[in-house]
């Protein structure tokens, strides 16, 4: 399964569909800023890179409370690469905490609370960015990191949307929302994902869009 915003491009569900996954398209009302309201990872952390990493959402548990307001929004949003878990763990919600350490993940604290947003997780070592505080502690941590030109995507409602919310790994392609190409740094980030053994697919019918992420999970790991 996978889940992607309800304003995705009905391009890219078409292409997913026909990779065999079942789409459930996401949203939500009255719970955080409207604009992000149908943003999967704002209210769920898929807790590995791969297919089968189980995902925590806010929707299975009931302690924490998301709301518009930086930073009760954020309580979700980690990154976490299923041996790193990346986020400002002030604001992490309890239930991430408690499965990262159960899973033994090495705990990397950031100042940007918009982790899973800001970052493309490539594999268990490596992410891109363009939040240098972000690339900082994760180089520091013994990641890979490709650091980027900040901006050049798009999410209606701001000024900019972010690279990680724009993208999503799905059995061993990293998907992107969008023309890749036309960001200013498409070669850099397209040869980082391919040194990796991965490929890569965008589509160039229209901008990178920041959606939310692409979340991949199979069928009976559905934790919605």
């Amino acid at each position: 399964m996978i889940y992607v915003s309800s304003e995705a491009d009905n391009r890219l569900i078409s292409w997913l569909s026909s990779c065999g996954y079942d789409v459930e398209e996401f949203r939500t009302d009255g719970i955080i800023a409207g604009p992000l309201s149908c943003h999967p990872d704002m209210f769920m952390c898929k807790m590995g890179v791969s297919d089968d990493s189980e995902i925590i959402s806010y929707f299975m548990q009931d302690k924490t409370r998301l709301s518009p307001e930086y930073p009760e929004d954020i309580p979700f949003n980690a990154a976490c690469t299923g041996k790193y878990f990346i986020h400002n763990l002030k604001y992490t919600a309890p239930v991430l905490l408690k499965r990262a350490e159960e899973l033994g993940l090495e705990m990397v604290n950031v100042r940007q609370g918009y982790a899973k947003c800001s970052t493309v997780i490539v594999d268990e070592d490596s992410v891109i960015t363009y939040d240098r505080g972000l690339g900082k502690a994760c180089t520091e941590a013994g990641m890979d990191v490709l650091m980027i030109t900040p901006g050049h995507i798009l999410l209606p409602g701001y000024d900019t949307g972010f690279i990680g919310g724009a993208s999503g790994r799905i059995g061993d392609t990293v998907v992107f929302n969008g023309d890749l190409s036309a960001h200013p740094d498409s070669d850099r980030i397209i040869r980082f994902i391919e040194e990796r053994g991965l490929k890569i697919k965008w589509f160039p019918e229209w901008p990178l869009t920041d959606i939310g992420s692409i979340i991949s999970i199979y069928p009976e790991k559905n934790y919605r």
